[in-house]
């Protein structure tokens, strides 16, 4: 008897559109791609919302009496972006079997932005190139027009929010380490999040990528609006959105029109998200900027980042002392950028290195002796291997507070090596319960005396006095009482012996073979007798 097929129809809506999308790519670069498909799924979703709105207004029961369906600010009044005709869905999939419909889908997009200065900029045209076959491009258009994405009830249920996601994930995935520039791991957000817990204020991302810091923010809030209750116990009708301002800036300008489309397919005010080529260090789009929270995923041991010619910054004198970060290396410039945008009681956590917890070089230890010297190191959280999809050096998590009211002179260690679920072979991720476990522990050692202990293996409270004896050094393996051998992993000083030792084996080897090529040549052989 044969056996049954597995059904897949409770597959989710994002890994159906993903799997079928991923088929019509063809030949196609995943980087390049993600752009196509993501701007069709931008595009479904504002003409979704735009058409239901549309409908409302021709029917023009009610309030809507009397209202102009074609009137633009019907539309801004209701926080929907206006579609011109030849831009709506509609229209588009009645073309999408043309031979034009990649000039069709450009010019849409065109007239999206003319339309709305919000997105001026941001939305991708790359649909009318020679290597993107439209046959596929019909296709895919013919599949997204399968889903409803921006409905009433589909924003109710944030279907769009998981399929971009989902989408973005999975372009990350097919595109190694370059995928690493625009995402961040969605677990490692969430503990980021969960742990600085922004319920208001204003949220800094100097390097934001495709922006989940601030989607991941904005979830936080509105997952926990109990957190907001008048004097009766009643919640307050605060828009999640409004609680928050965010701040960004990121130098990939393609990365950067992610990040907008991503944040306005929330309806997230993205004016404030910049964009230059120089980037933060260089050309700083806030330098004003006082932030309640910073939230970061900087790149990992940038040596590129134009140091020589910032020695005399204002931002290495941010702990009192003029203690500029190595030229060839940025983990302490990125430190030193996010305690200079933070506000007097502010935090900041961020993903770095975990070499940035030892290292020495050019400054690095005595900027790290003066950040715990002045109190500003909170909490250091050890992260599993593998949770990185565009690096194997292993990663931390940093937390630094200004004005401290609890925990003065103590420094939270969290080791959690151990913790996480392989995915595959190659990739590790957090579970919801990791994320409680360790973003609870500290959140239970900032606000209480009593309802925090210390776990061996796990987490320690230490007083700053310990880690100045101990010379200033961060591994939380070395006070939860782990092994320290493969937490003290030095990534850039045990490469550059590696390659010491390398290079010292090649001369010898050399060497040896300019010998034995002399020696051979100083052999004379002896002529061979001519047979008769």
């Amino acid at each position: 008897m044969a056996r049954a097929k597995k059904s897949n129809t409770h597959e989710p809506l994002e890994r159906k559109l993903w799997k079928a999308a991923d088929k019509l790519r063809k030949n196609i670069d995943a980087a390049e791609y993600k752009h196509v498909v993501l701007g069709l799924i931008f595009l479904k979703y504002i003409s979704d919302a735009f058409e239901e709105l549309h409908d409302r207004l021709k029917k023009g029961e009610g309030e809507l009496a009397g209202a102009d369906p074609e009137d633009k600010n019907e539309y801004i009044a209701e926080k929907v972006f206006y579609v011109p005709a030849t831009a709506r869905w509609s229209y588009i999939q009645s073309r999408a079997k043309l031979p034009t419909v990649g000039k069709d889908v450009d010019d849409a997009m065109e007239a999206i932005e003319k339309d709305n200065p919000s997105l001026r900029g941001v939305l991708p045209k790359a649909f009318a190139q020679e290597r993107l076959d439209k046959a596929s491009l019909g296709g895919l258009i013919d599949l997204i027009s399968g889903a409803a994405l921006g409905t009433k009830e589909a924003r109710s249920k944030d279907v769009l929010g998981r399929v971009y996601e989902y989408f973005l994930g999975e372009f990350a995935l097919a595109e190694g380490k370059k995928g690493g520039q625009f995402y961040t791991p969605g677990s490692v957000v969430r503990l980021l999040v969960a742990m600085l817990e922004p319920y208001e204020g204003r949220v800094f991302d100097p390097c934001c990528g495709s922006g989940g810091m601030f989607i991941q923010s904005e979830k936080f809030i509105a997952a926990h609006s109990d957190h907001y209750k008048n004097g009766n116990g009643k919640k307050l009708a605060i828009d999640p959105k409004d609680r928050i301002s965010i701040y960004g800036q990121e130098s990939n300008q393609t990365t950067w029109r992610l990040a907008k489309m991503n944040l306005a397919i929330r309806g997230i005010d993205s004016t404030n998200v910049r964009w230059n080529n120089e980037g933060s260090f260089l050309n700083d789009a806030h330098k004003d900027l006082k932030a309640d929270f910073v939230i970061a995923n900087p790149p990992f041991n940038d040596s590129d980042w134009s140091g020589e010619l910032l020695r005399e910054d204002a931002r290495w004198k941010v702990t009192g002392k003029n203690l500029p970060p190595p030229v060839n290396n940025a983990n302490y410039g990125w430190i030193q950028h996010f305690l200079f945008h933070l506000a007097p009681q502010g935090v900041a956590g961020f993903v770095l290195a975990k070499g940035s917890l030892t290292s020495k070089t050019n400054n690095e230890g005595e900027i790290r002796k003066s950040l715990i010297e002045a109190d500003l190191v909170d909490c250091i959280v050890n992260l599993p291997a593998k949770l990185f999809l565009n690096t194997q050096i292993p990663a931390c998590l940093w937390f630094l507070r200004r004005g401290k009211q609890h925990r003065k002179g103590e420094i939270l260690f969290i080791d959690a090596r151990n913790h996480g679920f392989l995915v595959n072979r190659r990739n590790r991720d957090l579970s919801d319960e990791d994320i409680e476990q360790i973003a609870g522990t500290y959140h239970n050692w900032r606000t209480s005396d009593d309802g925090y202990e210390d776990v061996a293996g796990f987490c320690k409270s230490v007083p700053v006095a310990e880690v100045e004896r101990l010379g200033h050094v961060l591994t939380p393996g070395r006070y939860v009482g782990l092994p320290d051998e493969e937490d003290d992993f030095d990534f850039p000083t045990r490469f550059a012996s590696l390659k010491a030792e390398l290079e010292s084996q090649m001369s010898e080897e050399a060497e040896l073979n300019e010998r034995i090529l002399k020696n051979l040549a100083g052999i004379k052989i002896p002529p061979q007798e001519t047979a008769v």
